[in-house]
């Protein structure tokens, strides 16, 4: 809980401090970076820096933590700051980087915000920094120790066993560990960090969902190449395209992530569009495994049917449960599939029942667009979950 008189001053502050916070956020990268390049070479989404995804992404993280600590004191954003803790735990984040976060946001805060930063301003803005990176350290500590890690300690070696063609654009990889050792356990609905090595010597991190089902001594993360359209290539996903088969090695992480199913007896919805369907393939195998019975719907919008990865497995696991139904848009459908919906996912005819769960993961204007119908149809907002591939825009775009 923020002071008193911190709170006082935070609330007087937020209006100036939410308007300057994209200009502190980038300031805040180009400082960190130009101290620490490494962290940009090794760590951080070369990417999103480049298209301001991830400068959007914290600053509406810490907007929306501030906001929570004075309109709501009582309580805690634990949604957003375990996203962010899985997020961090994945890349082997530790404590002491919280301190190097500290010196150049403030320096950028400073800088940016001028005379305004007072030291009462600047006590009160401290308080809230370390409230948050307080919290996201206690969260990480634990989910290192529930995997019996060393904080940060999340790499291992693994093997492609296989590498399946799912489409033109699209790739299953099959991944062991190298050293024979037993396959983490994981949730459905969870992801890996995948570290690449690229030809300028940078080693950067993606996430990618395990698209199979848990207890498998095999893990399968299935990569969309990702197409620029106008701003450079995806660095990860075009390298293990081009140069991954079986035999070679990738250092992955442990498995995270908080889009897991939560509530095991009630009706579920699984929305996805894209690749998003992952996450979702991976809930369906495990529901189908342990014989769940209650209504599971399935909603899936694509481009096509052709771009529609894993379309197969999606249905035909679809049809293993007792009471499920899949329901696929595509917006430019192909001859051979009549019982397909054409355009964009609309649930107007699809029943939601009470009680029902809902899951959802793609493009953010579909998952803003699939929880507004959710709740028209009467879906709690607490019983909508989601998954964002990349930084977390949801807060940053309001």
């Amino acid at each position: 809980m923020l002071s008193e008189s911190s709170t006082a001053t935070v609330r007087a502050t937020l209006p100036a401090v939410g308007v300057a916070i994209g200009d502190i956020a980038d300031l805040f990268y180009r400082k960190l970076f130009d101290a620490h390049p490494e962290l940009l070479r090794d760590l951080f989404n070369r990417g999103n820096q480049a298209s301001g995804a991830q400068r959007q992404a914290l600053a509406g993280s810490i907007a929306a933590f501030a906001t929570q600590l004075v309109e709501h004191p009582d309580t805690r954003p634990d949604v957003m700051l375990s996203r962010i803790a899985h997020k961090h735990a994945s890349l082997g984040v530790t404590a002491a980087q919280y301190e190097v976060v500290h010196t150049h946001l403030f320096a950028a805060i400073a800088e940016v915000l001028g005379d305004a930063v007072t030291p009462e301003v600047a006590a009160a803005w401290d308080e809230v920094y370390w409230l948050m990176a307080n919290a996201l350290i206690a969260i990480e500590d634990r989910l290192y120790a529930q995997r019996g890690l060393v904080a940060g300690d999340v790499w291992r070696e693994w093997e492609v066993v296989a590498r399946i063609e799912e489409n033109d654009d699209v790739a299953t990889f099959q991944l062991r560990p190298a050293d024979d050792a037993p396959a983490p356990d994981f949730r459905p609905g969870q992801y890996v960090s995948v570290q690449v090595e690229l030809p300028d010597g940078a080693r950067q991190i993606r996430q990618y969902s395990l698209s199979g089902g848990p207890g498998s001594r095999l893990h399968s993360i299935t990569v969309k190449r990702v197409h620029g359209d106008g701003s450079p290539d995806g660095e990860v996903s075009t390298h293990l395209h081009a140069t991954t088969r079986a035999g070679d090695r990738l250092r992955v992480s442990a498995p995270y992530g908080d889009l897991v199913i939560d509530a095991v007896d009630a009706p579920l919805v699984l929305a996805s569009a894209g690749i998003g369907c992952t996450p979702m393939l991976s809930m369906l195998e495990h529901l189908a495994a342990t014989g769940h019975r209650a209504p599971v719907t399935v909603v899936h919008g694509d481009r096509s049917p052709a771009d529609h990865a894993l379309r197969t497995d999606h249905a035909q696991l679809t049809a293993k449960l007792p009471d499920g139904a899949a329901h696929f848009w595509y917006e430019n459908p192909e001859p051979g599939h009549p019982a397909d919906r054409t355009g964009l996912v609309d649930l107007g005819s699809i029943p939601v029942r009470p009680g029902t769960h809902a899951y959802l993961c793609g493009p953010l204007p579909f998952m803003r667009a699939v929880r507004t119908q959710l709740l028209a149809k009467g879906v709690p907002a607490a019983d909508i979950h989601y998954e964002v591939f990349g930084p977390d825009l949801w807060l940053a775009q309001g």
